[in-house]
């Protein structure tokens, strides 16, 4: 298992626009979910989405450009949000808020579309654009933990398999000595030896997926080293329009983890990012399979036990 130990605060030089106006931050911690777009309009999200951020390698956010934030920045017509994917977003945001609903939600929209409704290409410069927002807008949102349901499995067969990418983890590891966790999904290829990028990366929190019933998901990525919790992998969640559906994958688990940090940081604002930790630890359960075992983070300990 990793231990996320914060050592020193990394400057960045943030590449995308900053907000700089002083408000006063919501009370209640955010969740940032890094995704494909979100349906605002549902009732599940009423009351939850304190922000909206596009941020693009194309010029297609709604506003025409590739940067946008305010109301509707991450929404996208609803004949284009319920294809090709980019229904994902809504389904990540239902399971982060199903599992906790005592959050708030600031969405950044990193996939782009066509006027067809076609996925643009994203990049690792959008992932590390959007995470450099957070860094700069933390505490104007109060956001205590980050998720993304992305990433890929272009793996060397070798023992340090994970690509190299400095600017991501210098994001990542800039947020976590701010005492912030990025909580990124192992994938879904029954891969027992090796876990999906961005999640390779060591200062993030790598999360592979349960079972109904806490057992190890059959379809879960892991690695001995660097999976750090398992999360509930299937719920049902909602889809643009309002529609309830069954999803499973790493995806679902990285939000649950997500929403759950969010609840501890919540029930204990005076505690420190390692008390928080300690006590997510503390309150794990062990699961294993003949290939896998860990520490599994579960609502029904956190929340209701």
């Amino acid at each position: 298992m990793n231990k996320k130990i914060i050592t020193a605060l990394i400057a960045l030089t943030l590449i995308v626009p900053a907000t700089t106006h002083a408000v006063d931050a919501p009370k209640t911690a955010t969740l940032a979910i890094i995704d494909t777009a979100i349906d605002t309009s549902l009732p599940l999200f009423s009351g939850k989405i304190v922000h909206e951020v596009c941020i693009l390698e194309w010029n297609s956010c709604p506003n025409g450009t590739s940067f946008m934030e305010g109301p509707g920045a991450a929404t996208i017509p609803l004949n284009i949000i319920s294809k090709n994917g980019f229904d994902h977003g809504t389904q990540m945001a239902s399971a982060a808020v199903l599992t906790n609903p005592n959050l708030n939600i600031v969405f950044i929209r990193i996939i782009g579309n066509t006027a067809s409704g076609s996925r643009q290409i994203s990049n690792e410069i959008t992932f590390v654009n959007a995470m450099n927002w957070i860094i700069n807008n933390k505490d104007k949102f109060n956001i205590k933990a980050v998720s993304m349901s992305q990433g890929h499995h272009n793996m060397a067969k070798t023992a340090n398999y994970c690509p190299t990418t400095p600017l991501t983890e210098k994001a990542i590891n800039s947020l976590l000595a701010a005492g912030i966790p990025t909580f990124l999904p192992a994938g879904n290829l029954r891969d027992m030896t090796r876990v999906s990028w961005p999640s390779c990366i060591p200062s993030s929190f790598s999360i592979s997926a349960s079972a109904i019933g806490d057992g190890v998901a059959s379809y879960t990525n892991y690695d001995k080293n660097l999976t750090d919790f398992f999360a509930l992998g299937s719920m049902q969640v909602f889809l643009p329009g309002g529609k309830k559906v069954n999803a499973a994958g790493t995806s679902v688990s990285v939000n649950v983890a997500g929403a759950l940090w969010i609840y501890l940081v919540n029930k204990n604002p005076s505690y420190t990012y390692q008390q928080v930790l300690d006590l997510l630890n503390s309150k794990s359960i062990p699961i294993s399979s003949s290939k896998a075992k860990g520490k599994l983070i579960s609502a029904e300990v956190i929340v209701v036990g």
